[in-house]
């Protein structure tokens, strides 16, 4: 009896966080993943290597998600190192907050060309090359729901991508690939952490009804869900996972 062969994932903004956790899980749930990064190479390939350590398959793929000559790129070098690709999860993002009125134009449009144009990248290569059977997850944020102070120029750009995943969902018909998007909350994070002071932790931690951050497992395990046989009837759709946020 022949094995199956393994399916192959993509996860963008792979090296550290939220990303890390996600591919981390994928790898244990028996995936080969494509550890994705724009900056420093090291922390991705050391993820690579402490997933073959544990008995996985990963590689490290440098690629600036809002570059498409370089997004092609990734996805050939998948295509090289495994055959082909089954997920993309597309974890790349930034944030910086600035009330509108204060916001510089090389800061609203760095915002868009990773948060909008990067996905839309990956999806367009995406909605390419995945194979038949294959799922597409993308994230966004619950502040499209919270629609916080300062938050202007970050919310439009995941509005974006959670309209971008609702449009493509319907595209791919006949094709059996979903696309759907997770839509975090505060998480625990380096990122989130870093600048701020313990009481607004602690108030932001307080604001879902179940009273904490989220970690970066939680959210993997989302996308895990999302990715896996148990999620195969959900498409089109953004999992808001906050705790109960909103």
């Amino acid at each position: 009896m022949t094995q199956a062969p393994c399916k192959v994932a993509i996860v963008t903004g792979a090296s550290r966080g939220i990303g890390a956790a996600i591919a981390a899980r994928l790898a244990r749930d028996g995936f080969t993943v494509v550890i994705n990064y724009a900056g420093s190479a090291a922390p991705a390939e050391a993820l690579a290597r402490k997933i073959g350590d544990q008995g996985g398959r990963a590689i490290a793929a440098r690629a600036d998600v809002s570059d498409p000559q370089a997004v092609r790129g990734m996805f050939d070098a998948a295509e090289a190192a495994f055959g082909g690709v089954d997920v993309l999860v597309n974890n790349a993002g930034i944030m910086t907050l600035s009330p509108i009125a204060d916001t510089e134009d090389a800061v609203f449009d760095r915002q868009v060309a990773i948060n909008v144009k990067g996905t839309f990248n990956t999806l367009r290569e995406a909605a390419r090359r995945l194979r038949d059977g294959g799922r597409i997850i993308n994230l966004s944020s619950s502040v499209v729901g919270l629609l916080q102070p300062g938050y202007g120029v970050y919310a439009a750009t995941k509005a974006a991508v959670e309209a971008m995943t609702s449009v493509l969902a319907k595209e791919l018909r006949g094709r059996a690939i979903t696309v759907n998007a997770v839509a975090p909350g505060p998480t625990a994070t380096d990122l989130f952490l870093d600048g701020k002071s313990p009481e607004l932790v602690e108030r932001l931690a307080t604001m879902a009804p179940l009273e904490r951050l989220g970690q970066p497992d939680d959210i993997a395990a989302s996308v895990a869900f999302l990715a896996g046989p148990d999620g195969a009837w959900i498409n089109g759709q953004t999992l808001r996972a906050n705790g109960g946020i909103i």
